[in-house]
């Protein structure tokens, strides 16, 4: 299962798109420390492929997924 999120990104000129920070499902602000890879992946819990975004989130590692113009995040 999935959930989608409202997330807050910049995009680069080049045509790079990197989170900065994300709505939790509780509509709680989450901040991303950084994000410390980028690539097309499945989502194995959730189906489906997309653009994964391995992120730092206070010492925790978050998998952020791009589908098109959707976030989401897998139920860990």
């Amino acid at each position: 299962m999935c959930h989608y999120l409202k997330v807050r990104a910049d995009f680069l000129p080049d045509g790079k798109v990197i989170p900065l920070m994300y709505r939790s499902p509780e509509d709680e602000k989450v901040i991303i420390d950084r994000v410390l890879d980028i690539r097309p992946a499945a989502a194995l819990k959730a189906g489906g492929r997309g653009i994964r975004y391995t992120c730092r989130v206070q010492d925790h590692l978050v998998y952020l997924f791009l589908d098109r113009e959707k976030w989401f995040m897998e139920d860990c």
